[in-house]
């Protein structure tokens, strides 16, 4: 068989998904050198930025509440923009923020390994059927009923409100599986889904908090 009918042994070559003229734009504002190729991880180097910085960076600049009031009326009518900043510390900051939202949100934060970190609770046995009717919120107790008898408990009035892509993330994910009986892996997934909601409301605070005001510096 000839040489190169055989099949190449090396690894796959990753294509960054990124606009050669934003990266452009990217290396003339922030002063350092792209490195695309997929060893390249987040914080590569001092003086370089790989596409999970830009990502990370994206994810963050998009969970900005200041952005989106900022910016509703645009991104009621368009797809939304990518402010960039000039600050290579804001840029690495921001960067931190988004990656950690991301790991928060792909429910792969080694906080949510195992239960001992969850402070949702779920404490009283049954059929864990979610009944006709539920879920039902009771703000006074914290707690959400999935049925006359069962409840979790310790959810946050702010966490039970929480939208994500229009829709209220705890009330849908339960009503999705009305008439279902919950396994024991469906309780601790809502019960890290909670933590994750209550992490992302303090991160994207924490995004403002150092994105400070737009235009970005």
């Amino acid at each position: 068989m000839p040489a190169e009918s055989l099949p190449s042994l090396q690894p796959p070559t990753r294509t960054p998904n990124l606009a050669p003229e934003f990266v452009r734009d990217c290396e003339a504002k922030l002063g350092l050198r792209f490195v695309p190729e997929a060893t390249a991880g987040p914080g590569e180097g001092a003086d370089t930025f790989s596409p999970e910085d830009v990502f990370h960076y994206i994810y963050a600049i998009f969970h900005s509440p200041k952005y989106r009031e900022r910016y509703a009326e645009f991104l009621r009518i368009d797809f939304p923009r990518v402010p960039l900043t000039t600050s290579v510390p804001l840029f690495r900051q921001l960067g931190a923020l988004g990656g950690e939202l991301i790991a928060w949100h792909l429910l792969q934060h080694p906080e949510l390994e195992g239960v001992s970190g969850l402070d949702t609770k779920f404490p009283e046995s049954g059929d864990n059927v979610v009944a006709r009717g539920h879920p039902k919120y009771d703000e006074a107790k914290e707690r959400v009923y999935i049925n006359k008898g069962q409840y979790f408990e310790g959810v946050q009035p702010e966490l039970w409100q929480h939208m994500v892509g229009g829709y209220q993330v705890l009330d849908k994910w339960l009503k999705d599986r009305k008439g279902r009986a919950l396994t024991n892996d469906d309780v601790t997934h809502y019960q890290r889904v909670v933590r994750s909601l209550g992490e992302t409301q303090r991160l994207m605070r924490e995004i403002d908090e150092a994105i400070g005001d737009f235009p970005l510096p």
